[in-house]
């Protein structure tokens, strides 16, 4: 890819848009794009940690296993999103495995060179630390939902929470224009499907949530809200 590809495809990403084009010249130097299609895998969990990732279009799914071998979902990103959040300054392995489910182009730096740039460069370093203090309070927000709320209002938090990072206005409503199984929405948080298409059911009825033609999940967040105790 051209350097002047790679450049336009780093000022589409949130972190980098407001640098200048001499503090974005470090960055473009290190980088390079990849193109991966819907189920490619990126990386798998323990594989060791060398890259540092930007999406510039596509979705990518991040997740672990747990001890019973069953899928658990972190986060489903988007185009602007980076990943993995965890391992800056230090050695280690990828904390997840990240798989792509919508076709991908991603922007590609080794970790140590993008440390070394970060360096020179504190205001983007406060950036990043900005971006890493946001996953820890959505992770501790993520856990007193646990700990405090029962299932059917966890799957309500859940709704909700992929609206606002997965999803977009629509009229008063929001969309969440991911489209996730019964299967995946559990392994949000923990439940099963079944569970997840009782309580999906019970919120058509009460007209708390809607599926457009294209599959979408359609809800009010404000009134979804009220339903949480």
């Amino acid at each position: 890819m051209k350097r002047n590809e790679i450049e336009n495809h780093l000022k589409a990403v949130s972190l980098f848009k407001d640098l200048s084009e001499e503090e974005l010249k470090p960055f473009i130097n290190i980088s390079s794009c990849r193109t991966y299609n819907r189920r490619s895998v990126v990386f798998m969990q323990e594989d060791k940690l060398d890259r540092v990732f930007f999406i510039y279009s596509g979705k990518v799914k991040i997740h672990k296993m747990d001890l019973s071998g069953r899928e658990q979902i972190v986060s489903v990103l988007e185009a602007g999103d980076m990943f993995p959040h965890a391992g800056f300054f230090r050695k280690g392995s990828f904390p997840a495995n990240a798989e792509i489910i919508e076709n991908a182009q991603l922007i590609v730096i080794p970790i140590a060179e993008f440390e070394k740039v970060l360096l020179n460069n504190p205001e983007l370093c406060i950036k990043i630390f900005k971006v890493l203090g946001e996953k820890i309070v959505d992770l501790h927000n993520r856990l007193e939902e646990q700990i405090l709320h029962n299932t059917f209002e966890q799957i309500i938090m859940l709704l909700i929470r992929l609206a606002r990072s997965n999803g977009c206005s629509h009229g008063d409503k929001w969309k969440i224009t991911t489209q996730f199984t019964n299967r995946e929405l559990a392994n949000m948080i923990g439940t099963t499907r079944e569970t997840v298409s009782r309580n999906l059911n019970y919120l058509r009825k009460k007209g708390l949530l809607e599926i457009d033609e294209n599959g979408c999940l359609v809800i009010d967040c404000n009134l979804l809200e009220s339903e949480v105790s």
